[in-house]
């Protein structure tokens, strides 16, 4: 996403996601060996040998940049990709990180090089190597949508269904009074290459932020901005672009639309300090984990939507400043690895008396919350002076877990 700073209404301002410069590429200790497990005449293969790591790896777009973060006591970090800024042959990387299922390593992640022309889209790539330090990752394909009229061409979520159908959201348009014009848009086909065929779900959500995908393909999208703030249900999504598929209509683009939308709002922003949600993700209870960025706010729910507990808070009375944000940070993305961690892009928002509510320079972190006898401790700062985090992915081997756009295991 391009980098754009706001200053009319705080909502508004701080459901920007996007993307800058990065700081300097930060490599990670010698990656582990491949192993193998021998049991008499039967022998093992680790996701390694596949050329797959064999550890969770927490993915992270900041700066137009790719980082990969270790999951252990101490963290090790890696520049996959570099932006195309520093690296002619690099890319401009954000928005929200999702694995497939299917455990391939293959995952999806905002990719807007040389935008305007191509306009912003989605990069489909395959990661390999052994390990944080010996990551590489090849963009295999690119999903670019037509956009809305009047909207911002700014993407940000995604997911992949059981069957490989892919997902995404982009933003609309996010000036005061703006309608709402946020996608919601799935994808059929092989997600190598550039034809896939597609249909737009919803073409009506304001701010369209983070997506999940449950166990039953049932799909969460937030939307951060009125009229359709909160947390949306979708089930029953299109199966091919055309009618037999549920897609018989068109938008004022041409481009295919469902013919039906089968949503229910199953939260409301408002209570328990929840104003601009945008990140989702699964709790290890078998709820749910939800950001909502300009209060600084994790908070826990059921199964059913009802409100646990609030994980994630700034100190009482604590504001954004001018030159620094909250103490606790922004959150945008988040995810959850295996264990239980839940990382978090804090973005990073100040009150610029000039620019008014947004990204500030260099104010942007990736932290992560552990658990202790099923207790939120204080956040760890993993990493600083990060430009513009926005998203999370989490790579497991074998499949996706816990959060990053992809149901549990």
């Amino acid at each position: 996403m391009t980098v754009q700073r706001w200053s009319a209404v705080v909502l508004t301002l701080v459901l920007l996601a996007a993307a800058c410069s990065g700081d300097d590429d930060d490599d990670g200790p010698a990656p582990p060996d491949d192993t193998e497990a021998a049991s008499g005449d039967t022998t093992t293969t680790t996701v390694a040998d596949d050329g797959l790591p064999d550890e969770v790896i927490v993915f992270n777009g900041q700066g137009n940049n790719l980082d990969a973060y270790s999951t252990g006591e101490a963290v090790e970090t890696q520049r996959v990709i570099s932006t195309i800024a520093d690296d002619p042959d690099g890319l401009d990387l954000n928005a929200q990180i999702c694995f497939f299922p299917d455990g391939s390593g293959r995952f999806i992640a905002g990719e807007d090089t040389g935008q305007p022309t191509p306009p912003a889209g989605w990069g489909v790539f395959q990661l390999s190597g052994t390990g944080v330090g010996d990551l590489e990752a090849e963009e295999v394909g690119k999903l670019t949508p037509t956009y809305q009229a009047g909207a911002d061409p700014e993407n940000y979520g995604c997911g992949v269904l059981s069957d490989g159908r892919m997902l995404t959201t982009d933003l609309g348009g996010q000036a005061p009074g703006d309608p709402g014009n946020g996608q919601f848009i799935v994808w059929f086909g092989d997600p190598e290459g550039t034809d896939q065929t597609y249909c737009k779900v919803d073409i009506a959500l304001a701010t369209a932020q983070s997506i999940l995908v449950g166990p039953d393909d049932e799909v969460y999208v937030v939307s951060a901005r009125p009229p359709s703030s909160g947390v949306w249900r979708y089930t029953d999504l299109p199966t091919s672009a055309d009618a037999a598929g549920g897609c018989g209509n068109t938008d004022v683009t041409g481009a295919p639309l469902a013919d039906s939308v089968t949503r229910e709002q199953v939260l409301a922003p408002g209570e328990n300090d929840v104003l601009s949600p945008a990140g989702i993700a699964f709790s290890p209870a078998g709820g749910y984990f939800l950001s909502s960025v300009i209060t600084g706010v994790i908070n826990e729910y059921d199964a059913d939507w009802q409100f646990v507990r609030t994980i994630l808070a700034p100190p009482e009375g604590e504001a954004i400043g001018a030159d620094a944000s909250l103490s606790t940070g922004t959150p945008l993305g988040i995810g959850v690895t295996p264990d239980g961690t839940l990382w978090y892009a804090d973005i990073g928002i100040v009150n610029d008396p000039e620019n008014g509510f947004g990204p500030g320079d260099g104010t942007g972190h990736v932290r992560r919350i552990t658990f202790v006898d099923g207790e939120p401790q204080p956040p760890e700062t993993v990493a600083s002076d990060l430009a513009f985090p926005d998203g999370i992915g989490v790579y497991v081997p074998g499949g996706a877990a816990g959060g990053g756009g992809a149901s549990p295991a």
